[in-house]
């Protein structure tokens, strides 16, 4: 990262930060609902070498983006100025100003391992990375919570993708060897153990290689029909049913909507069913909940795939001990829990039947609960 910094910008980065990518592992589409989740990251980051400017200029480089730097000025960053990737970083700085942090401009260097549009947040690992820098560069002693929220910040009111807070805190706040509980209505976190390894387990993520995009309009549509549910319900948000309210939930709201408020009561429940096996040192009985889960996406929410479903299908014919779709949905990840003495064997039964059904061949790796955000120089 110095040494290509050093060939772009001609000079040294003071700061270099990383973070992480993210598994879902329960909890999906809860977070605008002010529900549940409970993601890990994972050892795939996004990395920021940085170097502040005295003269306002937000200038921006990509490893992963053929092109020269992009220079902007910081007086403009206005919603909709900048488009592309650099709408993510950009937006960062956007909300810290917005905040009222006092900032200047900077140097950036991009580099990642996380994989984009696979559904393991590849955005909110950019917008983390940025913003951890940013606050080592100026000084500005925000908390990792705090930080995260901006970063949501930034994705929602900058580069228009309307996504709850649950992939930021995921990059910023995670700890190794835990899943990350979250409540979001509460801003609360807390480290639950899960260190599948310790179980003789695995968790292999599966990309499908469909990419999904969260900004062209269908994860929007989803968030819009979960907060009209509500509305019609007279409640703050769909977090406040509970399973005793479903039959009501029928009657009250129009057809289209009931499935949205079913898969969100219902996958809160999932997540406060897998908190307590994972605290009860059970890691193997998640397996159950994770099946379930991607039930309830593939038919409440109908924002599975035919590759995900294949995937799915594939995996717990052949030894897993559950899988699931993770992300926002319309492509991305599969993750699969199974005891390690299966993971060949499902490797090699799901590229197999992606073959025979005449999809690209996914790309398998295993992967552990990791560190959030992180200085690595």
């Amino acid at each position: 990262m110095k040494e290509v910094f050093r060939r772009i910008y001609g000079t040294d980065p003071e700061v270099v930060w990383a973070a992480p990518g993210r598994v879902n592992l329960i909890g999906e589409h809860t977070d605008y609902n002010d529900g549940f989740a409970l993601p890990i990251a994972i050892p795939r980051h996004t990395l920021v070498a940085a170097r502040h400017r005295q003269d306002g200029r937000l200038r921006l480089h990509s490893a992963q983006v053929d092109g020269p730097v992009i220079d902007l000025d910081l007086a403009r960053l206005t919603p909709g100025a900048v488009t592309t990737w650099a709408a993510y970083p950009a937006g960062v700085v956007w909300a810290l100003l917005e905040d009222g942090q006092r900032i200047g401009g900077a140097d950036l260097h991009i580099d990642s391992t996380v994989p984009t549009g696979a559904g393991l947040s590849s955005s909110a690992a950019l917008e983390c990375a940025v913003a951890f820098a940013y606050n080592d560069l100026y000084g500005l002693g925000l908390s990792a919570p705090a930080l995260a929220l901006l970063a949501q910040r930034a994705e929602n009111g900058f580069a228009g993708v309307p996504c709850g807070a649950m992939d930021q805190l995921a990059s910023a706040c995670c700890n190794e060897a835990a899943a990350l509980h979250l409540d979001i209505r509460a801003g609360a976190h807390e480290q639950v153990p899960f260190d599948p390894q310790a179980h003789g387990l695995s968790l292999l993520v599966v990309d499908t290689r469909v990419k999904h995009d969260l900004g062209d309009g269908a994860y929007a549509a989803l968030r819009s029909g979960c907060e009209e549910a509500a509305r019609r319900l007279g409640l703050a948000a769909l977090r406040d049913l509970t399973p005793a309210d479903l039959p009501r939930v029928a009657e009250d709201l129009p057809a289209p909507l009931v499935p949205l408020a079913r898969h969100v009561v219902t996958e809160n429940g999932r997540v406060a069913e897998a908190v307590s096996r994972l605290r009860a040192g059970h890691v193997a009985k998640l397996g159950p909940i994770l099946t379930e889960g991607h039930a309830s996406l593939r038919d409440d929410f109908r924002i599975s795939c035919a590759e995900s479903d294949l995937v799915v299908d594939t995996a717990l014919a052949h030894g897993a001990l559950g899988a699931r779709m993770t992300g926002g949905g319309f492509g991305g990840s599969v993750i699969v829990l199974a005891e390690e003495g299966w993971l060949e064997a499902i490797r090699i039964a799901v590229t197999a039947a992606f073959r025979v059904a005449g999809y690209q061949d996914p790309h398998l790796f295993p992967v552990s609960p990791a560190a959030g955000a992180r200085r690595i120089a």
